[in-house]
């Protein structure tokens, strides 16, 4: 078809809803009509309802500015967050090419240990920081290891060196007990532990800390900055050594009490046994110490410390370490202590010993050293429980007096040592050999030990009445007897020092001549400055328990001063050859043997019918001597068999006086108790003393006032002549006081039979 004008009309496409124009065609069927196309907004709110916008220009406006700053918070926020990413990740990579390798962090030690073996070669005190070796998580027993796991860290295999969760269970918990976030339970992973253990990697430096325990203290300071820093140097490890690695370094490096530095060193000092071969409840024990070494140590309370072991049971069996039956077992029969480290024997001794020996071997060593001692363990035990004993029976509830005991051989060594009572106050301030006290009547043997060695035989006579010395710069000083106002007249040497006079002893002193006193116990070992007026007789100076007990082993061994000595060998751990040995011992001799064994036999008299007969070991011989100071403040007994020497101190730390008791009472008690178990077992020996032909007319405990040596009685020790030298009499203010020392000194004061 043509339109008009000759040209074809243009081509149109059949409209969907008529027939085509012209066409005469029946149309076909149409198909179903489409929906016209839709804009993308209607298509856009077909699917879900359009928000309304408020027609309210002021929400608008808030809402439109809290788009706003979400879209810079977000915007920032993202870029933050990797800008600290990667910073994260720079520095972690920084402190990875940092850590030095594993075996070098494993002995965190600053300074060595001490390890002292008894005489029988058996270990009994360790001082200093002991390493017991290198272990790995791998040679430690499977339930130690299990048991840190359950205790410190559950999730330790399933993180990366944090565990966020464990930290926001900490906060939770802290702020739930009004403490601060960081206050408290740290919900510290392992790896964590061990970044603080090693300080995240900064050394210590003398020049730059006070101390090494100021050191440590900033270490383990928990802080918002510190946990920050812990972040990377832990990530680090990780990805460093791996788990099984940093789990060796925390088992080495951990403190667990009693100067144990890692868990092979702690099963040594507790169990005697290697990490390796511990049970379930003796590895609960161990991990128990980890939350607080001193408070759970078993050493310090092994009930508290089974008690904190059964709670990590509990936590082994709920995390499938051990079976129900395990557990129940475990609980059933708890962790013991090794018989060395039950019976903490001679931990007075074993200060001593750490102060005898060079400190650069000793309390400032940086090797592990070994130190062989006199040390008897039989001998300690039966110190302390004597001394125990004494006090639970003799002594009211409460009581706050001290006392001290030493116990040594004839050449000085040491066998036992008690520094003083377990009690609360009592600290650790050693009585044995810190205390100097007045010695008392104690003093006196030094006296008649100068009067034998000039030849004075015991059945010598000396009175026994008022008595005054004027003193230059002080004035008239008059001696007193303990039973004040009784005198006993014209006696021997022998009841003299049996009954402890003290005027007799003051003249026989005066006669003799002070200097020689003086240097007869100084030589024989009383080391500190002695007093010098007439006072000095009556043991107004001062010394140590464990100096008067030692020179009375002078008195026992014939004569000869002795050092008393606890160190037998020192070497350090490994080496066969030691760095030194004994230093002690016997020295040079101060009295002649006969003037040694005259005042053995003299001494003996104290206890057999003397001041001293509580002191009394029935057949076995023994010999000692009282000693009670101004006022009580100080009671002493120190004696000897043939096999030991003793010495017991009693007394108050802030010199209190006692009440009633003096050298003849407690203390002589206390000796006895002391030797009767010393000596347990042992046959008996006589006492080396000369004894004289005839014993005396007395009858024991009942001195007569006019006693009088038996006629005819001898010695067998030869007897010396008179010295011609007389000590120079005291200027006196009064003539007639003068005029009586002098006739006293010149006419005799120590007459002979």
């Amino acid at each position: 078809m043509t339109g008009s004008g000759g040209k074809k009309p243009p081509l149109v496409a059949d409209r969907r809803y008529g027939a085509v124009r012209g066409t005469a065609k029946k149309p076909a069927a149409k198909p179903a009509a489409k929906a016209p196309a839709k804009p993308a907004a209607q298509s856009a709110r077909t699917r879900a309802p359009a928000r309304r916008r408020s027609s309210n220009p002021i929400v608008r406006l808030i809402g439109g500015l809290f788009r706003g700053i979400w879209r810079t918070i977000w915007g920032i926020g993202w870029r933050v967050t990797a800008l600290v990413a990667a910073g994260l990740g720079i520095v972690t990579w920084y402190l990875y090419t940092q850590l030095p390798p594993v075996d070098s962090l494993l002995d965190a030690r600053a300074r060595g240990s001490v390890t002292m073996l008894d005489n029988s070669d058996q270990v009994f005190a360790w001082r200093g920081e002991t390493f017991g070796g290198q272990v790995t998580s791998d040679t430690v027993s499977e339930h130690l290891r299990n048991a840190v796991i359950a205790t410190e860290d559950k999730r330790f295999y399933q993180h990366f060196g944090l565990s966020p969760r464990g930290i926001a269970s900490a906060i939770r918990i802290n702020l739930s007990e009004g403490r601060g976030a960081l206050e408290g339970n740290g919900g510290s992973t392992i790896t964590q532990q061990v970044a603080k253990l090693l300080c995240l990697g900064v050394p210590y430096d003398a020049s730059q800390w006070e101390s090494e325990a100021a050191y440590e203290a900033d270490c383990r300071a928990s802080s918002v900055w510190r946990k920050l820093k812990e972040v990377p140097f832990s990530m680090a490890m990780e990805a460093k050594y791996g788990k099984a690695d940093v789990l060796t370094i925390y088992l080495n490096r951990a403190y667990l009490g009693a100067g144990a530095r890692g868990f092979e060193a702690a099963a040594q000092r507790y169990f005697g046994k290697s990490a390796a071969n511990v049970t379930p409840a003796e590895a609960a024990m161990l991990a128990g110490l980890l939350k607080a070494p001193s408070r759970y140590a078993p050493t310090a309370n092994l009930q508290r410390s089974q008690e904190r072991a059964n709670l990590i049971i509990g936590l082994m069996e709920d995390q499938g370490y051990l079976t129900k039956a395990e557990a129940d077992d475990a609980r059933a029969n708890p962790a013991r202590l090794s018989e060395a480290a039950a019976q903490q024997a001679g931990g007075y001794f074993a200060d001593w010993i750490m102060e005898s020996g060079p400190d650069f071997l000793t309390r400032d060593t940086t090797e592990d050293v070994i130190i062989r001692t006199t040390l008897d363990k039989r001998l300690q035990a039966a110190a302390e429980g004597a001394l125990a004993y004494v006090f639970e029976t003799k002594l009211k509830e409460g009581s706050k007096a001290q006392a001290a005991i030493v116990v040594m051989s004839a050449d000085g060594a040491v066998r036992a040592m008690v520094g003083g009572r377990n009690t609360a106050a009592a600290g650790s301030f050693n009585r044995a050999t810190q205390a100097k006290r007045q010695t008392g009547s104690t003093f006196k043997p030094f006296v008649y030990a100068a009067a034998l060695e000039m030849g004075y035989p015991p059945s010598s006579t000396v009175m026994d009445e008022p008595l005054t010395i004027n003193i230059p710069g002080s004035g008239p000083w008059s001696p007193q007897n303990y039973e004040k106002g009784k005198y006993r007249g014209q006696i021997d040497l022998l009841t003299a020092l049996a009954q402890s006079v003290n005027t007799s002893t003051v003249r026989i002193q005066e006669a003799v001549g002070r200097d020689l006193v003086r240097k007869i116990a100084t030589d024989l070992g009383f080391a500190h400055d002695l007093a010098d007026g007439p006072a000095l007789a009556l043991g107004a100076s001062e010394s140590t328990l464990i100096e008067m007990t030692g020179a009375y082993a002078g008195f026992l061994n014939g004569g000869t001063a002795v050092k008393p000595y606890g160190i037998l060998e020192l070497r350090l751990k490994g080496d066969e050859v030691p760095l030194m040995g004994q230093d002690g011992g016997f020295g040079q001799r101060v009295i002649s043997e006969t003037a040694a064994r005259q005042l053995v036999y003299m001494m003996s008299q104290v206890i057999d019918r003397g001041t001293g007969g509580r002191a009394n070991l029935g057949d076995r011989p023994a010999a000692g001597k009282t000693g009670t100071t101004s006022a009580a403040r100080d009671a002493w007994f120190i004696g000897f068999t043939a096999d030991y020497v003793a010495g017991v101190w009693m007394g108050y730390d802030d010199n209190t006086p006692l009440s009633g008791v003096t050298g003849g009472g407690l203390p002589a008690e206390i000796w006895r108790e002391v030797m009767v178990r010393v000596h347990e077992g042992l046959p008996v020996h006589e006492l080396p003393m000369d004894l004289p032909t005839e014993a005396y007319g007395q009858a024991p405990d009942t001195p007569a006032p006019d006693q009088q040596p038996v006629p005819g009685a001898e010695w067998q020790a030869q007897t010396a002549p008179l010295p011609q030298q007389q000590p120079q009499p005291q200027r006196q203010r009064e003539p007639d006081v003068a005029e009586q020392i002098l006739m006293e000194v010149l006419g005799g004061i120590l007459g002979r039979n």
